[in-house]
């Protein structure tokens, strides 16, 4: 027959049994279940959209030049290539090409890296230029001119503005 199981009497049998008990605690995380980590998907068109705005801003003073497409020289629509090829996203070289091939935007509803597109000498598309927030836009306006910063809801720019698209991934 067996001896019934005694239990242990001395204090080193009773601090062992204690950090096996501890341990396993321990081990098992007290049964519970981990908690679940909240992931936030990253919209790729975000860091696109910053980086042409970024690249436009950065570009601000420099020299008109007709054909320019580098920071020693833009036109506007060189400048517009530039700063979208710097994100990866290759876009026609004339301000009219990029009208007809962009995703359209909303006029009233903007967002920085769309494309503005106006009307300056009675072409239907003739100047182009990127929207970077607060009814601002980056462009190379012309001969003589350098990259500037100007605002959408000037009578000049709002008479002559004809649209607004933008080739980020929808």
């Amino acid at each position: 027959m067996d001896k019934p199981h005694k239990l242990p009497t001395h204090p080193r049998n009773w601090l062992l049994l204690a950090g096996l008990g501890l341990l396993y605690l321990l081990v098992s995380g007290c049964a519970t279940q981990p908690k679940a980590t909240l992931t936030v998907p990253v919209d790729p068109s975000a860091e696109a959209r910053a980086t042409v705005v970024r690249t436009a801003q950065r570009m601000l003073g420099a020299p008109y030049r007709v054909g320019g497409s580098n920071p020693r020289g833009f036109d506007c629509s060189g400048l517009t290539s530039f700063s979208y090829g710097n994100a990866g996203i290759a876009i026609p070289r004339t301000a009219t090409e990029q009208f007809s091939a962009a995703h359209p935007s909303s006029q009233h509803h903007l967002q920085p890296g769309d494309l503005v597109f106006f009307n300056t000498d009675g072409r239907k598309i003739s100047h182009v230029g990127i929207y970077v927030g607060a009814g601002q836009f980056v462009h190379a306006p012309g001969a003589g001119k350098r990259v500037s910063l100007d605002s959408l809801n000037d009578t000049y720019w709002r008479r002559r503005i004809r649209g607004s698209g933008h080739y980020f991934r929808m």
